[in-house]
């Protein structure tokens, strides 16, 4: 992506929610979690019970833009999370996300690309990486 087009994306991205989008969320899809994705609040719990997120669990989320659905899975299973992203505001505004959500002392936000993480082998329960390219 060039330059001028990265530019542009991440401004339209790192906009804050309004509360147009989250009526819209409210009446689309019967919640309003800040949902920018594809992945649904079903598929979210879906994703929590089949990956046992559970307390003392930690799950990474990769390409995790504003940190949907960490966020929402560590909030509702009580599980640790570590999100990704390559955007310049993804990390700022996934753990405004977890701050908002009461979980920011279990969720930590990290702007690295996926084809360089540097953890190491097996620092993680599960790994997540809905609506990545």
């Amino acid at each position: 992506m060039d330059e001028e087009r990265r530019k542009r994306w991440e401004e339209s991205y790192g906009r804050e929610l309004t509360e147009a989008k989250l009526a819209l969320e409210r009446e689309v899809l019967g919640t309003a979690e800040g949902i920018w994705s594809y992945t649904t609040l079903e598929q979210a719990d879906v994703l929590g019970r089949e990956l046992d997120l559970v307390p003392g669990r930690l799950v990474l989320d990769i390409g995790s833009g504003r940190g949907w659905p960490s966020v929402y899975l560590a909030r509702t299973t009580g599980c640790s999370g570590v999100a990704t992203d390559l955007p310049a505001g993804s990390p700022h505004l996934a753990a405004r996300r977890a701050a908002r959500d009461g979980v920011a002392g279990r969720y930590a936000s990290l702007r690295c690309s996926a084809t360089h993480l540097s953890f190491r082998s097996r620092s993680f329960d599960a790994v997540i990486h809905t609506d990545v390219l």
